[in-house]
C-alpha cells in the first residue's frame, strides 16, 4: 500500500518553475515589447532600417548615451538625479582633446587625467547634494553651467582639431576587425554586465537601492547613506568622462558642444527602461533598453525624414509619459 503511495507521487514539475521565470523576466523587462513593437513599425516604415549597417551605426551612436545610462541609473536608484552629466562629456571630451594635442601628452596618462576630472565634478555634485543638502536638481544644475561654461571659455568654442590616429579606435574601430562590433558598443557591454553584477550580487548594489527606497530606514539599520549617493555621482561622473572621450575619438576632435542634451536623453532612457524617478527601483539591462528604445526612435524619425524639432518634441513626450505612468505605478503600489 505505501509503495503504491510512494509511485503515485509526482516529481516537481519543471516546465512550472521556467514559467515562472520567463513570467519574472518579462515583468522586470515589460519594455522589451515597446522596442519589439517600435522595430517593426519602423521596419515596415523604412526598408532601409533591418540593414546590418544601420543597426551597427544605432548602436554605435547611442552607445555613448548608454554609458551615461549606466550612470544616471545608479544615481536615480539611490534616489538622486544628475543633470550635469552632458556637460562633463563635453568638458571631459575638450580636455582629453587638449591633453593630447596642446601638452603633447601621451593617450594613457590623457586618459587618466580625463577620468580623474569626471571623478572630481562627481564628487563636487555627490558633496553638494548629501553635506550641503542642496536639492539635486538645484546642484547639477549649477554644476553643469559651469561645466559648459568653463568648455566654452577654455575653447573659445572652437574645436580641439588634431588629436593622435592611435586613440581612433575608441570611437571609429572594430573590435578584432568584426565589423559588427564597434569598440563602443563593445565597452558598454562590459560596463553593464560589470554594473549589473555591482546592482546586483555586492552590498553596495543593496545599500543603493535601500537609500533609494527609504533613506531615513537605511541610516538606521547604518548604511552610510551619503557616502553610499556620493559614490553614484562619483561613478556618473567617471562614465561621462568616458563618454567624451570616446565622443572625442569618433569625432576626431574636442567638440564644445558635445553631450548636449545627453542628461535628458540619460534620464528618458532610465524612466522608460523601470527605474523609478523616485528612487529604489530598476534593473541595469532594463535602462540600457531605454537607451536602445530612444535610439531606435531618434534614428526611425531620421530614417523617415522628421526634422530635429519635432523629435524633441516626440523624446519630450515620451519622458513626461513615461515619469507620469512610473509616479502613478508607485502610488498604486503605496496605496496597497
Amino acid at each position: 500500500m505505501m509503495n503504491s503511495q510512494a509511485t503515485d507521487k509526482k516529481p516537481p514539475v519543471q516546465g512550472s518553475a521556467i514559467l515562472r521565470r520567463i513570467k519574472r523576466f518579462l515583468d522586470d523587462y515589460s519594455i522589451l515589447y515597446a522596442v519589439i513593437i517600435l522595430i517593426a513599425i519602423l521596419s515596415i516604415a523604412s526598408p532601409d532600417f533591418l540593414s546590418l549597417k544601420n543597426f551597427t551605426n544605432v548602436f554605435r551612436q547611442i552607445s555613448m548615451v548608454a554609458i551615461l545610462t549606466v550612470g544616471m541609473f545608479f544615481v536615480m536608484v539611490g534616489g538622486g538625479i544628475d543633470i550635469s552629466c552632458g556637460a562633463t562629456v563635453g568638458l571631459t571630451g575638450v580636455l582629453f582633446a587638449m591633453f593630447m594635442v596642446n601638452y603633447g601628452m601621451h593617450p594613457v596618462p590623457a586618459f587618466i587625467f580625463t577620468v580623474i576630472v569626471g571623478a572630481a565634478i562627481g564628487t563636487i555634485n555627490g558633496t553638494l547634494v548629501t553635506r550641503f543638502g542642496i536639492p539635486a536638481m538645484i546642484a547639477t544644475l549649477g554644476t553643469q553651467s559651469i561645466a559648459r561654461g568653463f568648455t566654452y571659455v577654455i575653447t573659445g568654442a572652437y574645436p580641439i582639431s588634431g588629436i593622435p590616429d592611435s586613440v581612433s579606435f575608441l570611437g571609429r574601430g572594430y573590435v578584432l576587425g568584426m565589423e559588427w562590433l564597434p569598440w563602443p558598443v563593445f565597452i558598454v557591454t562590459i560596463l553593464a554586465l560589470v554594473a549589473h553584477f555591482v546592482a546586483q550580487r555586492t552590498q553596495y548594489g543593496r545599500s543603493v537601492y535601500a537609500v533609494g527606497g527609504n533613506t531615513e530606514a537605511a541610516y538606521l539599520s547604518g548604511i552610510k547613506d551619503k557616502q553610499i549617493q556620493i559614490i553614484t555621482y562619483i561613478a556618473l561622473g567617471v562614465l561621462s568622462a568616458i563618454a567624451g572621450m570616446i565622443l572625442t575619438s569618433r569625432l576626431a576632435s574636442g567638440q564644445p558642444n558635445g553631450g548636449l542634451t545627453w542628461e535628458f536623453e540619460a534620464i528618458t532612457a532610465a524612466v522608460i527602461g523601470g527605474v523609478s524617478i523616485t528612487g529604489g527601483r530598476g534593473k541595469v539591462f532594463g535602462a540600457l533598453l531605454g537607451a536602445v528604445l530612444i535610439g531606435l526612435l531618434t534614428n526611425g524619425m531620421t530614417l523617415i525624414g522628421m526634422e530635429s524639432y519635432p523629435q524633441q518634441m516626440v523624446k519630450g513626450m515620451v519622458l513626461v509619459l513615461a515619469i507620469g505612468f512610473d509616479i502613478y505605478s508607485v502610488n498604486k503600489k503605496s496605496k496597497k
